[in-house]
């Protein structure tokens, strides 16, 4: 392998530029996840970013920036193109009034939601959680950086989120120090606005939020409708993309899932999940002939005071990039797996199904 000095417009060789960028592929990871709001479109543009590098290479020049810089700009590039033709992934309750927890389930056409994040697809490259400020993950304020244009996402995550300077930002955006300001200064207002602040408020520990995430798979497991309603705040919100319907409300709560239990049964089995940067969550399936069926992927929020949120996914991407199988046998095991695939989209035309 030849060796190359390092300098304007030259790169070490073949194996010495992998060994260098490898290290920054988890954190660009999350930096496209926050700035699309898709972990399959995230790990797409990080692909993307690395051939570009990897094409780039003699063109880089450690004497004008950093290589972590350096690899920022390609990838903020890459989402800033994406996002010229991709819709915003909006969670439903950004998007529409609350709705009755009895009326019938309506699926937004051509919508495109928020997806959340496996912590799966953290761990390997910051097994520690050192790397990467998991908080800023939180699927609440992904959600809100959702009503950002794109430039203005990017200023914020860049400053407040990465850490990175005025002079840095404006680099990797290829603008001004001022137009970095006027852009970090409008999306800072907006979120505020939004109530969404980046700096969260106390969260439980691990152990705490697993604990709570326990007592509320004990009682989802055997329909307990008020043992659940007892670990929820009385603000709680539940809301089920790809469906439009959302609601808030412990009563609320205990409404929908006594429809739930009613049209989809009572028998189920849960397997546990974490999520965007540790937040608790479990996939419920529910038992049908000698089986169980995959039914959701559910992701709660806990505080302190208890659970404040639920964000129920049905889809089939969702599924497959949390490597969720598709039936499970009556011992748990697996027996199908969900695929990344569009023809394994729901009919739109079909009557959506419980979502909880």
């Amino acid at each position: 392998m030849a060796v190359v000095e390092m300098g304007r417009g030259v790169m070490a060789g073949e194996e010495g530029f992998d060994r260098r960028i490898e290290p920054f592929r988890t954190e660009l990871v999350a930096y496209c996840y926050r700035m699309l709001g898709s972990a399959h479109d995230a790990e797409d543009l990080v692909q993307d970013t690395y051939l570009r590098a990897w094409r780039a290479r003699e063109q880089y020049d450690d004497t004008r920036s950093s290589l972590r810089t350096w690899l920022y700009r390609i990838a903020t590039n890459a989402c800033l193109t994406a996002l010229e033709v991709r819709r915003r992934r909006p969670l439903p309750s950004g998007t529409v009034a609350a709705s009755d927890p009895l009326v019938p389930l309506v699926r937004g056409e051509h919508a495109a939601w928020l997806q959340p994040l496996p912590d799966s697809s953290l761990d390997a490259g910051d097994p520690a959680g050192t790397v990467i400020d998991r908080s800023s993950l939180r699927l609440a304020f992904a959600a809100a950086l959702q009503h950002l244009s794109a430039r203005q996402r990017g200023a914020l995550i860049l400053r407040d989120v990465l850490g990175f300077s005025g002079a840095e930002t404006a680099e990797i955006l290829g603008t001004t120090v001022v137009s970095v300001n006027s852009s970090l200064q409008r999306a800072r207002t907006r979120m505020k606005e939004a109530g969404v602040r980046q700096e969260r408020v106390s969260e439980p520990s691990a152990a705490e939020q697993r604990a709570w995430l326990e007592r509320y798979m004990k009682a989802f497991e055997v329909a307990d409708v008020e043992g659940l309603k007892r670990l929820l705040t009385e603000d709680v919100i539940m809301e089920m993309p790809p469906m439009l319907n959302w609601f808030s409300g412990r009563g609320n709560y205990g409404l929908f899932m006594e429809w739930v239990f009613g049209a989809a049964g009572k028998e189920w089995l849960l397997k546990e999940v974490t999520a965007n940067g540790g937040q608790p969550g479990f996939a419920a399936y529910r038992r049908v002939g000698d089986g169980y069926d995959l039914h959701t992927l559910q992701i709660l929020t806990v505080t302190d005071e208890g659970i404040t949120r639920n964000s129920v996914f049905q889809d089939p991407d969702v599924y497959a990039t949390f490597g969720l199988a598709a039936r499970l046998d009556a011992q748990g095991l697996a027996i199908a797996f969900t695929k990344l695939d569009p023809q394994d989209q729901a009919d739109p035309e079909a009557d959506p199904a419980p979502a909880a």
